[in-house]
């Protein structure tokens, strides 16, 4: 499992609690220092199932800067993956990856669903 987050964000800290707590093995990978990719973002998107709007993070400065809710509706999805890979803090976090699910933020029933999915 991929644990994608932001180490000064309240919201991966209470992520990465829940799954210590549920002793979940993963790997962390800190947003800001090491950026989705292009391909990585692709395979995140359609493994996940999501509109493309949601790995956008609508609440932060960058997005409210460069004005993205007004943009976001005539650019193409090529375009909006090649945008979220130019910056980290472009992209919502945490996104938690397995081998075929993709969660982007911290919904704890999803977590929990997860969590049943993969015990199986």
């Amino acid at each position: 499992m991929l644990f994608i987050c932001y180490p000064k964000c309240t919201t991966c800290q209470k992520a990465r609690k829940w799954l210590e707590e549920h002793k979940m093995q993963y790997t962390e990978r800190n947003i800001a220092t090491n950026n989705p990719t292009y391909e990585e973002l692709k395979t995140w998107h359609e493994k996940s199932g999501l509109p493309l709007k949601r790995f956008f993070n609508t609440s932060g400065m960058i997005y409210r800067e460069m004005q993205l809710k007004d943009k976001l509706p005539s650019m193409s999805e090529e375009e909006q993956l090649k945008l979220l890979a130019t910056d980290g803090m472009l992209v919502k976090r945490p996104i938690l990856i397995t081998e075929d699910k993709v969660l982007v933020g911290f919904k704890e029933a999803d977590w929990d669903t997860l969590e049943r999915s993969l015990q199986g």
